[in-house]
């Protein structure tokens, strides 16, 4: 009765005032009639705002490698955090962004977030143009664009909100895949971009092999679009009242054991997807300097933002996502193992494919994993929590990857400790998983 009466409110045409203050996107005659269309424009503008935000995120990874070829003289040791500052700046701003949709309204929070980003990315179109630019400046321009990878847990808080249940994990999935294909977008363009003349952005820098490099046009580029993207935002998206967490309610989360395994076992997922983009060039220019793979380096990250809707799809398929989980793993061990080895060898072809299996599994880990966490938590709000607690510690990899890099080229002058410590982290997940979710009898069926 009282849904009736909303909609006898409503009325035959409503302006979208009335409807947003009536949200109720489980009555199915509201849906049809008023809520899809509104839902289904925040959602768009929402995924090519989260697409922009992971390009911005991850833009710095495209760059750090070409430095000390133009002129810059940074040691391993600085070259390498700088490449993990933005992913320390990220995971550390998820822990709240996830709030934030909730105290200042999605549609606000989203043009706020966003503007943040051109400071960073204009800056240091700036700065690339001076080889005499100090440490301590990239350090803090570099640091900026890390705030672009606290828009996920943001984003996501907010667009769920729009969808009724039937309809959430679809428009999430969309949301986080499409996001997350800002990846592979930034390292498709970066080719084209440091080598194209647009006249409009400053002089080039001459590298080691004498050739003319636009450093500052991966940055500039993409602050047309983010201009874009605001008034996009502005026209297109809308502020619900989304529920405040209490501070008891969020601290509940972390008397569960099972919170601190979701989120080691998604960290093994997705911390190693973006930090293996973070990395990625600098670990190629490294060990293979005499292949250029500027315009195949996109793969992995694409590989591997694409398996992630897949890896939720095949887990309800079989409904269980701690089995392709698990099953994921195993393979991300082997193809960890084959890396090292291509790396040891110095076999590019083994090195790469490998990397690209790699990649995949974190897909199938990512999807699969985040389909557990409603079924080990069935209180809704323990799960949002958890899911918004995992997504925030598991960015730390793009932070801590690179930087592990870092310290085996600083202190062994080779790769091959960084890789141990990584396979080892993926042996303890297998282990996870299998003894309190994969095997007979676990208890919880997820």
């Amino acid at each position: 009765m009282a849904e009736e009466n909303v909609l006898n409110q409503l009325g035959d045409n409503p302006s979208r005032k009335e409807i947003l203050a009536h949200w109720n996107p489980e009555n199915e005659t509201f849906w049809t009639k008023f809520g899809e269309k509104i839902a289904k424009q925040n959602l768009y503008v929402s995924t090519w705002a989260l697409t922009l935000s992971f390009v911005v995120w991850t833009l710095w990874a495209t760059i750090a490698a070409q430095l000390n070829q133009v002129g810059f003289n940074f040691t391993d040791a600085q070259i390498f955090t700088l490449a993990s500052l933005p992913g320390l700046v990220g995971a550390t701003c998820r822990l709240f962004y996830t709030y934030m949709p909730g105290i200042v309204g999605g549609k606000n929070w989203t043009l706020i977030s966003t503007a943040l980003l051109l400071l960073p990315i204009i800056g240091l179109g700036n700065a690339l143009q001076d080889t005499s630019t100090s440490y301590d400046t990239f350090f803090m321009l570099v640091a900026g664009i890390g705030v672009a990878g606290g828009n996920f847990s943001s984003s996501m808080a907010n667009i769920g909100f729009f969808f009724p249940k039937k309809n959430k994990g679809l428009a999430l999935g969309i949301n986080a895949g499409v996001g997350n294909l800002g990846v592979s977008l930034i390292y498709l363009t970066a080719p084209i971009l440091l080598v194209w003349n647009l006249g409009i952005f400053g002089a080039p820098l001459i590298n080691s092999a004498g050739k003319e490099v636009f450093l500052q046009n991966v940055c500039y580029f993409w602050a047309v679009p983010t201009i874009l993207t605001l008034i996009l935002i502005w026209i297109f998206m809308d502020n619900l009242p989304i529920p405040k967490q209490s501070p008891k309610s969020i601290l509940s989360i972390f008397g569960n054991k099972h919170t601190w395994l979701m989120t080691w076992i998604y960290t093994c997922g997705f911390g190693q997807f973006i930090g293996f983009s973070a990395a990625l060039m600098l670990l190629l220019n490294r060990e293979f300097p005499e292949v250029s793979m500027a315009w195949g380096a996109f793969l992995g990250p694409f590989i591997g933002a694409s398996m992630r809707p897949v890896g939720g799809w095949l887990a309800d398929k079989i409904d269980s996502g701690s089995k392709i989980t698990l099953y994921s793993l195993f393979v991300m061990l082997a193809s960890c193992v084959v890396v090292l080895i291509g790396i040891q060898s110095h076999n590019f072809a083994m090195f790469f494919g490998a990397f690209l299996m790699l990649f995949l599994t974190t897909g199938f880990v990512n999807g699969a994993s985040f389909r557990m966490i409603p079924y080990i938590f069935s209180n809704p709000v323990h799960s949002s929590l958890v899911t918004g607690f995992t997504a925030a510690i598991a960015a730390y990899g793009a932070f801590l990857i690179p930087k592990i890099f870092g310290w085996a080229y600083s202190n062994y002058n080779l790769v091959t400790p960084a890789f141990y410590v990584l396979i080892a982290f993926t042996v303890i997940t297998i282990g996870f998983t299998w003894i309190f979710y994969a095997r007979p009898n676990s208890g919880i069926k997820c």
